[in-house]
């Protein structure tokens, strides 16, 4: 992210806050960005200034997105920032893959609510680019002019390629593109679901060109929500029941296989089973202290931090010292983040098999557990494992090849099925620098799957 050119664009906006009210209302403007107080001394343009000047480079995407949100300045200065603030965006479709979407669609209807169209259209593009034009000759020859003469009053004047190439859409950003295409697949733009489902089939057969999709992630309404996903990066299956922070083998049976509802029998307070709809953010941390509270019923949302927190950490094995030294240092990596960055979850089942080993015999599921999980937005999951000497060695600590033979195993089946899989030598989280080894790996982690670890909103 090009932080200068940021700041570049934000100052003289901020700046220009002070004429939206007087030396005795800056504190509040100001707070309501999150902007540093902008002291007592000078001009309202001195004091804004001065609060602008003080802020960390850290802190300015998430004043950006509330400078959006609280004073949504023109649609082509709304864009710069946005761009600027997207610059990251880990999903990349190229010139030539936009324009075979927009050739593939050539011959359907993109919309059937006109208005909702317009909506989506006026919150992605700049359609009054000849506003000034307009107002001085009279004459409106505004883009969202054209949209209303060449798209709406005589369809077919416009080929979907032309309105795609007057508004932009080939030269956008990669986020921009993919919000635009999630838009028009969207229920309020189609108020149809098979209307729906028939796009989105149609614009994934030349998305898949350059491995992106778009997948049903949720619904909403009754109509399904479809996001774009890295087909390259993403698990193909959408998460159902997350069972996790769990000490010891759980005892369960399928309620409803039908409607895959599963219930403790025994121990039900050493298991923790997350079985919320999981959308194209992932899991993050708000989502889980907020189910652990209505859950537990704990109102205060300290107390519910605290004590999810402390149950996630009772999980980890007693005997793994490292396992605990990563789990801790991610979360006081993060500090004040961490609500909206993806929950680092211990101790969770991948496969369950109400047999032992011994029953099911030889051939009976390898890995069957993970130290941890993170499911990060738009379908990719993350699993890391520690590694102590029992992953490679055997019970007299001389090394075992069938041991670590059946975890490289486990590790391919893991790939295979769309996991990222993260190792640490558990001798890496025991020395002195572990506590920055953790963040840097977290920090690398984010930044190469789009993932913002900074403060905002």
């Amino acid at each position: 992210m090009d932080l200068y050119r940021l700041r570049e664009l934000l100052r003289p906006r901020i700046v220009g806050l002070k004429d939206a009210g007087t030396h005795e209302t800056l504190p509040a403007i100001c707070n309501s960005l999150g902007l540093p107080f902008p002291g007592s001394e000078g001009s309202k343009s001195v004091k804004m200034s001065a609060s602008f000047d003080a802020l960390s480079d850290a802190d300015l995407p998430r004043i950006a997105e509330r400078f959006l949100e609280n004073h949504p300045p023109a649609a082509s200065v709304r864009n710069e920032i946005q761009d600027v603030l997207w610059a990251d965006a880990a999903i990349d479709i190229s010139k030539k893959n936009r324009r075979d979407v927009a050739r593939a669609l050539a011959s359907e209807d993109i919309y059937l609510d006109a208005r909702r169209f317009d909506d989506l259209l006026e919150r992605l593009w700049v359609l009054d680019d000849n506003l000034f034009a307009s107002l001085l000759w009279g004459v409106d020859n505004s883009l969202r002019a054209q949209i209303r003469q060449h798209v709406h009053l005589n369809p077919g004047d416009w080929s979907v390629e032309e309105l795609f190439d007057n508004l932009g859409v080939f030269d956008a950003s990669n986020r921009r593109f993919v919000l635009f295409i999630e838009g028009l697949s969207s229920s309020a733009v189609l108020p149809d679901e098979t209307a729906q489902r028939r796009f989105v089939q149609i614009v994934n057969v030349p998305l898949s060109a350059c491995g992106v999709e778009l997948r049903e992630t949720d619904v909403e309404d009754g109509y399904p929500v479809f996001h774009a996903v890295s087909t390259r990066e993403a698990s193909m299956g959408r998460p159902k029941n997350l069972i996790f922070a769990s000490s010891v083998k759980p005892d369960l049976r399928f309620r409803d296989a039908v409607n895959n509802d599963i219930e403790i029998v025994t121990n039900a307070d050493k298991v923790l089973v997350y079985d919320r709809p999981i959308g194209v953010e992932g899991l993050r941390w708000r989502d889980l202290q907020l189910w652990w509270s209505e859950t537990k019923g704990i109102e205060n949302n300290n107390e519910a931090k605290k004590t999810l927190y402390r149950r996630l950490m009772e999980s980890l094995p007693e005997n793994s010292p490292p396992q605990a030294a990563l789990f801790d240092g991610f979360y006081r990596s993060f500090g004040g983040v961490v609500p909206f960055l993806p929950a680092l979850m211990p101790e969770v089942w991948l496969y369950w098999d109400p047999k032992t080993v011994r029953e099911r015999g030889p051939h009976a599921l390898q890995r069957f557990r993970m130290d941890f999980l993170l499911l990060l937005p738009n379908g990719i999951r993350v699993v890391i494992e520690v590694d102590g000497k029992h992953h490679y060695a055997g019970d007299d600590g001389r090394a075992d090849v069938e041991r670590y033979a059946a975890m490289a195993s486990g590790d391919r089946e893991l790939k295979l099925a769309g996991y990222h899989v993260f190792r640490f030598g558990a001798a890496e989280l025991q020395r002195a620098a572990s506590f920055d080894l953790v963040k840097d790996f977290f920090r690398a982690l984010f930044k190469r799957f789009g993932v913002d670890d900074r403060a905002h909103r």
